[in-house]
């Protein structure tokens, strides 16, 4: 299993080389609003489920991809976590 500080790091990782090119990484925190501060619309919000779905093994349902779930790094984790996810060696 894989520990909440590596899947928060390789969510982190993948969205700012995919969504915040060039930006800070100290100025996304597990807390930085994604989804309500418009850095994920939903065309983004659809590849970071793939990513997640694909990297840790999990499979999400339709009513897990808003804001409730999504709006954060932490709360992605804790999704990840609740689903048994592990990344893929």
């Amino acid at each position: 299993m894989t520990n909440s500080s590596d899947i928060e790091s390789s969510i982190k990782q993948y969205i700012l080389s995919e969504f915040l090119p060039g930006e800070d990484p100290a100025q996304l925190t597990g807390s930085t609003p994604l989804i309500s501060a418009g850095i994920l619309d939903s065309i983004a919000t659809l590849k970071l489920v793939a990513f997640l779905e694909e990297s840790f093994s999990i499979t999400m349902a339709a009513h897990e991809t808003d804001a409730e779930h999504l709006d954060t790094i932490e709360r992605i984790a804790k999704l990840v976590r609740a689903k048994g996810g592990s990344a893929k060696a």
